[in-house]
């Protein structure tokens, strides 16, 4: 009796871990499937990203748990700045999450690129970016955007740029720098973004996700670069539409 006990047991055991072997090195594919696809499309160098009109700014809470500013947000805000002074792109989407009134990540970055210099002509707020699922497929279907420059963290750009492929946007990443300073708690978020690439897959593959919230055709209104707005004025002739934008005026 014990001993067939003890085989039923050992039966189970090698069951359970094979079975969790196994989910192991899926996890492991489905994420160097993910990095794999996107690796060569991500830029480190912040000069040498873009050029494309569009410059997608993936939303963040600008304050961390322990009430400092968090350096994330203000890598990718210094970033978005800097990438329309290089001209290397002349428009930014700003999409984060507004769930309720004391929580607007769009609002907020804004405000901080607006300090920064940024003019409100370069700037678009995405109130119902919620994930980056959510921004990635709204920048398609309501802001009318094919090709885009996304600017996150390097760590988040591999999902992002996945996604993106999905849904059938055109897109690079630019990797904002590192903060200077150690963050604590980064190897969290870059754990969580092992599991999220994993999730990503069941979204498009298996689950068919859609956007929470989609909404009208809003298409980007985009100033002219300097050079275009010069000809406008020589010749009498309105700038030819870039070919990464569906419509320019709202």
């Amino acid at each position: 009796m014990k001993r067939t006990a003890w085989k039923a047991l050992r039966g189970l055991l090698m069951t359970l871990g094979a079975a969790a072997l196994l989910a192991a090195l899926l996890f492991v594919a489905a994420n160097l499937w993910v990095l794999g696809r996107t690796h060569s499309r991500i830029e480190h160098t912040l000069p040498l990203c873009g050029g494309e009109r569009v410059g997608i700014v993936f939303g963040t809470s600008h304050w961390t748990r322990s009430g400092v500013r968090n350096p994330y947000f203000d890598a990718r805000m210094s970033a978005s700045a800097r990438l329309l002074r290089l001209g290397r792109v002349d428009h930014l989407l700003l999409s984060g999450d507004n769930r309720t009134r004391f929580y607007n990540e769009p609002v907020t970055m804004w405000r901080d690129l607006r300090g920064r210099q940024v003019a409100d002509a370069d700037l678009t707020l995405d109130y119902a970016g919620f994930s980056t699922f959510d921004t990635l497929a709204r920048a398609r279907e309501v802001f009318g955007v094919e090709q885009a420059l996304l600017i996150t963290q390097a760590w988040h750009l591999p999902r992002a740029l996945f996604i993106a492929d999905a849904l059938g946007l055109e897109v690079t990443g630019c990797a904002v720098p590192s903060p200077s300073r150690k963050v604590s708690g980064e190897w969290r978020l870059q754990a969580r973004e092992w599991v999220a690439r994993v999730a990503t897959l069941g979204d498009l593959y298996v689950w068919g996700r859609e956007p929470y919230f989609l909404g009208p055709l809003e298409p980007l209104e985009i100033a002219p670069r300097s050079w275009e707005a010069w000809l406008f004025t020589a010749d009498g002739e309105a700038p030819a539409e870039d070919d990464g934008i569906t419509g320019e005026g709202g």
